[in-house]
């Protein structure tokens, strides 16, 4: 996993409430156990058409979406089934933080063990990054803050051990791997 100490990107906004994880990637394309390649399907059901092609109104079908970090969504992102795959499709897509003023709690779980940054902001915060898509942002994880474009700061609650690991670049198992000497010794004299 890629360390994740600072970003500055222009974001996306979806700003639905209760976008699931169905929406987000559908279960048919949940048979693979490997990333690469869902974040072609993000949001399938959304982006493309029956035949396949793509839907030239939504969001991340449009130039402006290009090379964008960061989501903004409505509240309740990520609600819905516990699948792992939609944190998964929206890395391999590209986007390394999704700001929201609700995150569902086992999406955003999944999100921070695979490198992805969900950030809950206040609702007059989302309300203004809602209404400015493409806004240009920065995020300062060491110091939990998000940079408005006027310079202003927001800052944003994740609790220590997940601010670590992604500052480190590591998951739950490589955070534990990291400490396999001081277990070992422990072990021993236990």
């Amino acid at each position: 996993m890629e360390p994740f100490r600072t970003l500055t990107s222009r974001t996306v906004v979806l700003p639905a409430a209760n976008i699931d994880t169905d929406q987000i990637i559908p279960a048919r394309f949940l048979t693979t156990t490997t990333r690469a390649g869902l974040g072609e399907r993000l949001f399938a059901d959304w982006r493309y058409d029956e035949q396949g092609a793509p839907r030239a109104r939504f969001v991340l079908n449009q130039p402006a979406a290009a090379g964008c970090q960061i989501l903004v969504a409505g509240p309740n992102f990520g609600c819905g089934s516990s699948r792992e795959h939609a944190a998964w499709a929206l890395s391999d897509y590209g986007f390394r933080a999704v700001i929201s003023t609700e995150i569902a709690d086992i999406f955003r779980n999944n999100a921070l063990k695979n490198g992805l940054l969900p950030i809950l902001v206040k609702e007059p915060t989302a309300r203004w990054l809602i209404a400015h898509p493409g806004a240009s942002l920065g995020i300062d994880l060491a110091a939990c803050s998000l940079t408005l474009p006027d310079g202003s700061t927001v800052s944003f609650p994740l609790e220590p051990f997940a601010r670590h690991c992604l500052l480190e670049g590591l998951d739950e198992l490589g955070f534990l791997l990291a400490h396999a000497a001081e277990i070992d010794a422990f072990e021993r004299r236990a």
